[in-house]
């Protein structure tokens, strides 16, 4: 059963020598079946990605694959001990990008839970970036 939740995501991206953080907090909706969670939120201005819709789709510590649909669109596996092909669309098209887990954790029950993903894209298998997901989702009651 899908429950309004509130939800904080914490990137991290280091290009290089340079490191790039985000923050955003929403809400959205979260549900557990047959043990896979399913975050669903609205993304916004602030993340650049206006008009879309993100879905996390979290199967224990062995993968999440990142789901947007909208006016940008995105496919991205990360698996434990694979690498994976995933893409970015744009209307001018699709970038396509690998993704190697290099370690999932994920600590969820029936309200809520934790994410932590830590992952390489590459292009050409070329390093393009590293990165480090954060994922908290509570409850959304009213105070």
């Amino acid at each position: 059963m899908k429950k309004d939740v509130l939800i904080t995501i914490k990137g991290t991206q280091q290009v290089e020598e340079e490191s790039d953080s985000t923050e955003l907090f929403t809400i959205g909706t979260f549900d557990k079946i047959k043990n896979k969670v399913y975050i669903t939120y609205e993304e916004s201005e602030t993340t650049g990605f206006q008009d879309c819709r993100t879905t996390l789709k979290i199967d224990g510590d062995q993968s999440v694959t990142m789901l947007r649909s909208g006016t940008s669109r995105s496919q991205l596996v990360i698996e434990r001990g694979k690498r994976n092909v995933g893409y970015y669309g744009f209307p001018e098209g699709d970038l396509i990008i690998g993704v190697t887990a290099r370690e999932i954790r994920a600590n969820f029950g029936e309200d809520g839970g934790s994410l932590y993903c830590r992952y390489d894209l590459d292009i050409n298998s070329a390093v393009m970036s590293k990165n480090e997901l954060y994922v908290d989702v509570k409850p959304n009651t009213p105070q």
